[in-house]
């Protein structure tokens, strides 16, 4: 979906993962939420019916479930402990945007990309006991600098340096956060 189009209803993520960023008049991307499993967008269209000024693209195989607007809203009137759920989503987005800010503005590449792994690795991560906490999204070093807001080349140069130092592993295109403390020290060099 593109940034103003009027999208066709609420879609709900049921399996897989979506980005939501934005593009600079120069071509740059910055992806600023992603969607799991779960979720609902576009949100502002939701309950304002303003159109999103951000695009939205799939990164892995998705299946969406797709409602019409007026069914959404009339539903979640009706059903007010959806309210509590929605809410919660909505903080929890909200929450990570701050750190990702905060990051962003203050962190060196090597700070950005380690809270960015952390803080997906607390919201999408699987723990397990031979390869750490794994982020199960598929993320190509172009979908990491998009997030982190630096070249893929940085990006590149950082994760190497976080594989070479065991603090991550690499498996295909799947991260796993293996010494989260020194993950934790990496991000906090703000």
């Amino acid at each position: 979906m593109r940034a103003g189009d009027s999208p066709q209803g609420i879609f709900f993520i049921k399996k897989g993962f979506v980005r939501l960023y934005s593009l600079s008049s120069y071509g740059k991307e910055l992806t600023l939420v992603l969607y799991k499993p779960g979720d609902f967008f576009p949100v502002v269209w939701t309950f304002t019916s303003q159109p999103s000024i951000y695009y939205f693209e799939t990164l892995s195989e998705t299946e969406i479930f797709r409602a019409p607007r007026d069914k959404f809203i009339n539903f979640v009137k009706e059903n007010k402990d959806v309210v509590d759920e929605i809410i919660d989503h909505i903080l929890q987005r909200f929450q990570v945007a701050l750190r990702r800010m905060e990051s962003l503005t203050f962190g060196n590449a090597s700070a950005r990309l380690a809270s960015v792994l952390l803080i997906y690795a607390s919201r999408f991560g699987i723990k397990q006991d031979s390869a750490g906490i794994v982020i199960p999204i598929p993320l190509t070093h172009h979908d990491i600098a998009n997030l982190v807001g630096v070249a893929r080349e940085t990006v590149s140069t950082e994760l190497k340096k976080f594989i070479n130092k065991g603090i991550i592993q690499k498996n295909g295109r799947f991260l796993s956060v293996k010494n989260k403390k020194a993950l934790e020290k990496q991000a906090d060099q703000i």
